[in-house]
């Protein structure tokens, strides 16, 4: 596991933005029951962690994505994200709402987009892919070109994996969820018997603990 990943991992375990409860379960909004819960927005609640996820996210564009024009922002829990990495890089910012709006303009993106514009998207948190590939569908649909996607953290469910592949867009991440599971062993965070169970719970989600 990469440097990066690693310290991600550590740093929003330690600031509780990522809870692990393998004898116990979160439930989310789906109705999925869950030993993981993630909430990266806390991050921006602590200024050194809010510059090291920034300065990752910085890194890792630097390393996977070529030219672009535009930093997209996926709402609502990357819309600063993106801002501070559109910020850093003296980069033009929108962000995409989940839905158009129902008054006003009834923007979709809010922010200003020149048709043919290339655009990184960033986002906080994968799960099944659905809201952030919705993005990357409104920015295509506005004709602009998707360079690729950035994002915190993913669980990398495989219907996710085969989504984007599908939606042929290039998805790079700071952290996983393997990594996050490891580096929680190795802090001391869980134990190694509850590393089976949330190995189990990453391959049937719908179904765990039903």
């Amino acid at each position: 596991m990469n440097a990066i990943a690693k310290q991600v991992a550590e740093k929003l375990l330690q600031i509780k933005a990522i809870k692990l409860e393998p004898t116990n379960h979160f439930v989310w909004a789906s109705g999925w029951n869950s030993p993981i819960y993630c909430d990266n927005r806390k991050a921006l609640s602590y200024p050194d962690v809010r510059d090291f996820v920034r300065d990752s996210f910085i890194e890792v564009i630097k390393e996977n994505f070529g030219e672009y024009d535009v930093i997209a922002g996926v709402a609502t829990g990357a819309i600063a994200q993106g801002a501070l990495v559109a910020d850093k890089l003296h980069k033009p910012f929108v962000y995409v709402r989940s839905q158009a709006k129902d008054h006003g303009l009834g923007n979709l993106i809010e922010g200003d987009l020149p048709e043919g514009s290339k655009v990184l998207v960033i986002e906080d948190l994968i799960s099944t892919g659905g809201s952030s590939l919705n993005a990357v569908k409104a920015l295509r649909e506005a004709k602009c070109e998707v360079v690729g996607m950035a994002a915190i953290f993913t669980y990398g469910f495989q219907k996710s994996v085969d989504a984007f592949k599908e939606a042929n867009v290039n998805l790079v991440t700071l952290s996983n969820y393997n990594v996050l599971v490891e580096q929680a062993k190795e802090i001391g965070y869980i134990s190694e018997s509850d590393i089976e169970v949330l190995k189990q719970w990453r391959t049937s989600p719908d179904t765990w603990k039903k």
